[in-house]
């Protein structure tokens, strides 16, 4: 099959929605010199209903240290970028043959200031569904198909604020907590795709100090020291006061 046929209703609705994705309206304008990225958004029909698949990066980066994310990374030389690139990644981290995937979408690229990188979601489908499996173990620690119903299920969402100022969204599943850019993608991603549920966003929770490390995109391999610390790039600025920056000040 190819295109939108035999996906399931909220896929198509996903698909309808990808040249304005509500998250794209919160992104600032790129630098010129922003890299490019990609990741890929994997659904697919598994054992508990439809699914979505995470990565959990290795406790052993000094970047993203156990950090759940979406697979993907940085364009190399030869990708078909950015669907190449997204398959490339998640077959390197999760063992996704892309052969079984449909890609059905491309979303609006999104900028992430602090590690300066233009990260184009890639929707895909699961037509031949397989066992998932680690990858790179020096990168990534863990591979879950998270239940979508799961994901919209109001208990297992609240909001985490960073020192910073600010207030992203947050999910707890698969015993993962996924926040930060992860997490603002997904938020946009159940509302386009008309899943999400309402739930307490007056549940506003304090970031871990052991979360606080530089930050890079989920998947790209970058370990910089040097970055910013990890303040979520889709977030909301404090309540109280004027709106924190994403952008460390010149």
């Amino acid at each position: 099959m190819t295109g939108t046929d035999g996906l399931p209703a909220y896929l198509q609705r996903l698909v309808q929605r990808a040249e304005d994705l509500p998250l794209r309206h919160r992104i600032p304008q790129a630098t010129a010199t922003a890299r490019r990225s990609a990741v890929l958004i994997l659904f697919g029909e598994g054992p508990a209903g439809p699914d979505l698949l995470l990565i959990e990066k290795s406790p052993h980066l000094r970047s993203h240290a156990g950090q759940p994310a979406f697979p993907g990374g940085g364009v190399d030389p030869g990708d078909d970028f950015p669907v190449g690139t997204a398959l490339r990644e998640a077959h390197e981290e999760a063992g996704i043959d892309p052969a079984g995937v449909r890609v059905v979408a491309t979303l609006q690229e999104l900028f992430l200031p602090p590690s300066n990188r233009l990260v184009v979601p890639v929707v895909g489908w699961w037509d031949d569904p397989r066992d998932v499996a680690v990858g790179d173990p020096h990168e990534v620690a863990r591979v879950a198909r998270v239940p979508l119903a799961d994901l919209v299920d109001p208990a297992n969402r609240y909001r985490l604020r960073h020192p910073a100022g600010f207030i992203g969204p947050a999910f707890c599943v698969a015993d993962m907590e996924v926040w930060g850019f992860t997490a603002g993608l997904l938020d946009a991603i159940l509302e386009a795709a008309g899943l999400a549920r309402p739930w307490d966003a007056t549940d506003v929770r304090p970031i871990g100090p052991e979360r606080l490390r530089p930050y890079t995109l989920p998947g790209s391999g970058d370990d910089d020291p040097a970055s910013d610390s990890a303040a979520p790039t889709v977030a909301d600025p404090a309540p109280d006061g004027a709106a924190a920056r994403t952008v460390r000040p010149r």
